[in-house]
């Protein structure tokens, strides 16, 4: 019981109360996963007291067998679960059940309000399952005690706008002195899930795999039921494993709601023995960009949880999901220690390598699910390329790319078996938006010959082509850096060798003109249709990774090479007016629109929008005033 004088009123976070609307108002058609998500917390709950009973064991003493108990009361309309885990204090049901802790969920929110089918499937993602609970429940109660805390706390809403929270008495919710029970109002339409079958059939579909009993209680003289095999699915042998249990499992390791790509379960035995069960999504969580870049694959030792985040795998495949299990680390081993562990360094070499070996097989066997993962999760994948030297060649092997080859994803392996008889290097260009990548004059004078350029519109691709030195002997050269050598690839139109003076002529009034501006004017081997573009010199950074940097306060943009074609008949008409000696206002003016064009064209920012309009409607009075 607890005393209405002493309840804490509190609103909720303002996207947890946008989540609750969503779904109690969202029509599911898979209500029932809500007691998976309960069950997968109250899994949770025991692994966390299990591993601080490591070194506390009088955390658990007297109760040292972990359980979910659940309880239908079908008079008083309550779907009951309990378990004898770490429980919650005051501080963290608040943080817990009133905050949504995790980034991305603004972005999550705004996908939500358009698409709310979209956003129930898509909760899973931010650790919310509890939420889940009020599509089924017009009310929840929650009571816990923290294991070894005399304080026993009360939590309440019916999934509005708050909830409150007051200190409780001493409880029969609680079947242990510590874990938590949730009491869950059923709605009016779901009575089937006050039907001990229809929970049965719930728990056996979705929690079989759960590694503790799941019980459901007995009403009267009934006897207790225990409703799933209790057994940690990692353990078992693969032949006795459904695909189904499979996807189930990864649904409750993961607290997610897709369907896993693929899986990886075996067994490493030898010097280190360990056991793994990883899964790669179908669907990218919201935080994948998370600065912290964490891992969430739980370590166990002898099937006891000791920490969701050990730094089994590298940074660039923090999107997997799963279980190690390791026979050899020893139970108290601190999360402190871990970091500088050499066993936890072998396993993360050695799952490195084998998850890398993976994605290289289904790459070649599948390769419209590759593509779909790689859209997913290609840009993470590729922070390896420029932190992993040891696997670099590993990883480039299973990149994959779009290029001017047409609308599918390539290998370096087919873009280097296509290459030119006489083509040194692999060209790129990397951008921040695919479709004006694809549109860049800076690839003009490529496609015109027939070379095929790698496209590259991710913040990581301006960087790992900086420190990669190449594929198969073949360098990597960025198509906006230095002067383009394409006339190994074909020869300057006579047009061009004919107006060489007069270009010459030009470029030079255009370097006076806009000192300051640019480091260069120089004809272009590059462009055959647009007139003019920006290039960096032979010693600058890429443009790419100019930007990243001076957005990050980390650089300055510094003066680019402005190119001109000398086959364009606007340059042609320039140059004729330049060596005439006449026009010299003219002449002005065009140099710094062509100037503005070529920033246009690079997505950058006018510095002087008012003499961009002033230099351009002069121009355009004198041509038809």
């Amino acid at each position: 019981m607890t005393n209405p004088s002493s309840a804490e009123s509190h609103e909720f976070q303002a996207e947890v109360a946008k989540l609750l609307h969503l779904m109690v108002h969202s029509v599911y058609s898979e209500k029932e996963v809500f007691l998976r998500e309960l069950i997968s917390n109250a899994s949770d709950a025991c692994d966390k007291l299990r591993y601080e009973a490591i070194t506390r064991p009088e955390l658990t003493k007297g109760d040292e067998h972990f359980r979910v108990e659940i309880c239908i009361d079908k008079e008083a309309r309550t779907l009951t679960l309990t378990d004898n885990g770490i429980g919650m204090s005051h501080d963290e049901l608040i943080d817990n059940l009133g905050t949504i802790a995790r980034s991305g969920t603004s972005q999550f929110m705004a996908e939500a309000a358009q698409d709310k089918d979209k956003a129930v499937s898509l909760i899973g993602q931010f650790g919310v399952g509890f939420y889940s609970a009020f599509m089924i429940a017009e009310r929840v109660d929650v009571t816990s005690r923290r294991a070894g805390s005399d304080e026993i706390w009360h939590w309440s809403s019916e999934g509005t706008g708050a909830f409150t929270l007051a200190p409780a008495e001493k409880t029969d919710l609680l079947f242990s002195d510590r874990g938590t029970a949730i009491v869950m109002q059923v709605r009016k339409g779901d009575e089937d899930f006050l039907d001990p079958m229809r929970i049965s059939q719930v728990v056996k579909t979705y929690s079989d795999h759960v590694a503790l009993p799941v019980t459901l209680k007995g009403a009267g003289e009934e006897e207790d039921q225990v409703l799933n095999t209790a057994s940690a699915l990692w353990a078992r042998p693969k032949s006795e494993v459904s695909e189904e249990q499979y996807k189930e499992f990864y649904a409750h390791v993961a607290h997610a709601f897709d369907e896993p790509w693929f899986h990886i379960h075996y067994t490493a035995e030898g010097r280190h023995s360990y056991t793994v069960l990883l899964y790669v999504p179908t669907m990218a969580p919201f935080d994948l960009f998370d600065p912290k870049r964490a891992n969430r694959v739980k370590l166990y030792v002898n099937r006891v949880f000791i920490t969701e985040d050990a730094p089994l795998l590298p940074g660039y495949l923090r999107f997997m999901r799963g279980v190690v299990d390791s026979q050899d680390m020893p139970l108290n081993m601190s999360r402190e220690m871990l970091q500088n562990n050499p066993l936890v360094g072998n396993i993360r070499g050695a799952l490195t390598k084998r998850l890398i070996s993976e994605l290289g097989k289904k790459a070649e066997k599948d390769a419209e699910g590759f593509a779909t993962f790689w859209d997913n999760f290609g840009a993470v994948l590729k922070e390896g390329l420029y932190e992993d030297f040891e696997r670099q060649g590993d990883l480039l092997e299973v990149a994959r790319f779009k290029t001017t080859k047409g609308e599918g994803l390539r290998s370096l392996k087919d873009y280097v078996a296509d290459m030119k008889e006489d083509q040194e290097a692999i060209y790129y260009l990397a951008g921040s938006d695919p479709e004006m990548i694809a549109r860049s004059p800076q690839l003009e004078g490529y496609k015109a010959r027939g070379l095929e350029v790698l496209l590259l519109a991710d913040a990581v691709d301006g960087f790992w082509t900086q420190s990669v030195p190449g594929y198969d002997g073949k360098p990597f050269r960025s198509v906006t850096k230095g002067a383009a050598d394409l006339k190994k690839d074909a020869k300057e139109g006579e047009d061009a060798e004919e107006a060489r003076a007069d270009i010459a002529t030009l470029t030079q009034f255009m370097k006076t003109t806009l000192e300051g501006k640019v480091a260069d004017v120089r004809t272009s081997n590059r462009l055959t249709e647009s007139p003019v573009c920006f290039v960096a010199g032979d010693s600058g950074l890429d443009l790419q990774v100019e930007k990243i940097l001076a957005q990050h306060n980390q650089s300055d943009i510094g003066l680019k090479v402005l190119e001109i074609n000398p086959g364009h008949p606007l340059i042609k008409a320039l140059a004729g007016k330049a060596a005439s000696g006449s026009g010299a206002s003219d002449l002005e003016d065009a140099a710094f629109l062509l100037f503005d064009q070529a920033k246009i064209i690079e997505g950058d920012p006018l510095s002087d929008p008012t003499d961009f309009a002033r230099r351009l409607g002069a121009v355009m009075t004198r041509a038809f005033g």
